[in-house]
């Protein structure tokens, strides 16, 4: 069984990406576990001054998660063509923290576009773990797509088909590492 932690890169009530993640978490073949993380918005702004012992609890919750999982899937929205402040802070309070070090780590996008965004998340995290993996990579056009439309969608079998094949991928990737 491959431990998966998804991570929402959106503090968004509604958001698209937690549907998306919480989709992929359903309809996963039997040999993954998938918690999806979208507590961003519980995170306390980053600051070096917080990071002695003890950790907030948030951040001691979130940093358990990753060390817990055998991987992680992101998936987030674009702000103004750059990744959400949420979770920018929440991989700043990973930066120096041995959870992420090697973790392997992939994404997925739920839109057309963003390739902004994307270029900048796949920098800094290629920064902070030498285990992300530029492929493998699920992109879906979710846009304008409620949570309810989205878990439908992600039900249907070319798409537990697309997830299925993705995750595998992501197995493969880490094992070979």
């Amino acid at each position: 069984m491959m431990k998966l932690l998804a991570i929402s890169g959106s503090a968004r009530q509604a958001s698209s990406n937690t549907a998306l993640l919480r989709a992929v978490a359903e309809v996963a073949p039997p040999a993954f576990d998938i918690s999806v993380f979208a507590g961003l918005a519980g995170l306390p702004v980053f600051s070096p001054d917080l990071e002695a012992a003890p950790l907030p609890a948030a951040v001691q919750a979130f940093a358990d998660q990753i060390a817990e999982a055998d991987g992680l899937i992101l998936a987030s929205p674009e702000y103004v063509h750059a990744l959400p402040g949420g979770l920018k802070n929440a991989i700043d309070w990973l930066v120096s923290r041995e959870e992420i070090i090697a973790k392997p780590i992939a994404l997925m996008h739920g839109s057309h576009r963003g390739d902004e965004m994307l270029a900048q998340l796949r920098r800094v995290l290629s920064t902070v773990s030498s285990g992300f993996m530029a492929e493998p990579f699920l992109r879906l056009d979710l846009l304008k797509r409620s949570p309810e439309e989205i878990v439908t969608q992600m039900r249907a079998d070319e798409m537990r088909a697309a997830v299925a094949e993705y995750l595998e991928l992501f197995r493969s990737r880490c094992t070979s590492a």
